[in-house]
């Protein structure tokens, strides 16, 4: 409690009081200090020997009349009693402020400014609280960047709209979509690459060709759900639906991830041509967010499998389409796709597939807006 007898009331009333305090509170001190200076009796002299405790809780309590320290007027002069009883006004608005102070401390102390130590200590009392708001203002300053950097590394591993949800607090429940294309890719071989190559070589292959994977796709309305080892996982259509144009989105991104991949170099092995496997398909799927440590947006459903599949069942450099995925692409009639035939599927039995060969953009890719705007029942 003996910290506490500096303290403005309005300061001992609030629950949380600021750290730093307050101006209006910083003058209330001063009035106190200046009042021990000038009684020589220590701080917050009642006469009547209060216990700190008392005292606290009389200035916090104190409603009708304002408890503060015994002023003898036989001892100070009068106007310095005036300014000392305005700095602990109980009412922080009619304190004065420290440039004012400093002004009625002057006039008071014509004959001998620069040696008064009332002066001298209201000098010192006003250059601290200029520091200590540039102080706060600096800290304040760094919170927010440091805010800033965190929401940004929370919109890296969630999508923008659900990481929102969780920065302002709210649930975010988990949404059926009926029509989205996920993307599954992996590199042929990979076991054997790494069987031959030090681990650190490994980090450094997928490091660089994941991040030129994942310059590529920013430039498509798609989401990147995860990679795993040599996996790279995809998707189009959620959380913010997009019609049809999921298939178009993911068939485009596929096309040009397949043709940097044929430009790419292995570092430690030049000569070696990096074989990348694809599969996309098409279909209804569930989304959200798992777990409260270290959150991931997850699909689930049968879309999901299906896709993997197709990138199972694929072959290298190439890219293997569902049928589904084929039908909506078929809307666009842009694409250039080739039958390959039927498939046997582990769990899905023999499915008609097809390969994705390329796009031509200058054909008349103007579907109806109908067939854009609805998501296709697959």
């Amino acid at each position: 409690m003996q910290s506490k007898l500096w303290t403005a009331p309005e300061l001992l009333r609030m629950p949380n009081p600021p750290l730093e305090g307050t101006q209006k509170g910083d003058v209330y001190s001063f009035a106190v200090i200046a009042h021990e200076i000038v009684v020589r009796q220590g701080v917050f002299y009642t006469a009547n020997d209060a216990s700190p405790k008392e005292i606290v809780e009389n200035v916090m309590y104190g409603t009708k009349s304002a408890y503060r320290p015994l002023l003898d007027l036989d001892n100070c002069d009068e106007g310095v009693i005036q300014v000392i009883k305005k700095c602990w006004s109980e009412e922080p608005t009619d304190r004065p402020d420290f440039q004012t102070l400093k002004s009625i401390i002057r006039k008071l102390n014509k004959e001998n400014e620069s040696g008064n130590i009332l002066d001298n200590l209201l000098s010192r009392m006003e250059q601290y609280a200029n520091n200590l708001e540039s102080l706060v203002e600096e800290r304040t300053a760094d919170y927010l960047e440091e805010k800033r950097k965190a929401e940004n590394l929370l919109y890296q591993l969630l999508p923008k709209s659900i990481a929102s949800q969780l920065i302002h607090g709210q649930s975010v429940t988990a949404e059926t979509f009926d029509g989205v294309t996920i993307y599954f890719s992996d590199i042929v071989g990979f076991t054997a690459l790494s069987a031959q190559s030090t681990p650190m070589q490994v980090i450094d292959l997928l490091n660089d060709l994941y991040t030129c994977f994942d310059s590529i796709i920013e430039n498509f309305d798609v989401y990147k759900v995860e990679t795993i080892g040599d996996a790279y996982m995809v998707v189009s259509g959620l959380p913010v639906r997009n019609g049809n144009l999921h298939a178009r989105e993911i068939a485009r991104m596929s096309l040009s991830l397949l043709d940097a991949v044929l430009c790419f170099t292995i570092k430690h092995r030049p000569k070696e041509q990096l074989k990348l496997r694809i599969g996309i398909h098409s279909g209804a799927c569930a989304a959200g967010v798992v777990g409260l440590k270290m959150p991931r947006f997850c699909l689930f459903g049968d879309t999901v499998n299906t896709a993997s599949r197709m990138e199972s069942n694929g072959m290298p450099l190439k890219i293997h389409v569902s049928s589904s995925t084929k039908e909506v692409l078929d809307i666009f009639k842009t694409f250039r796709l080739e039958l390959r035939g039927e498939v046997e599927m582990k769990g899905k039995g023999k499915q008609t597939t097809y390969w994705l060969l390329g796009e031509d953009r200058d054909l008349d890719s103007t579907p109806d807006p109908k067939d854009l705007a609805k998501e296709t029942n697959i």
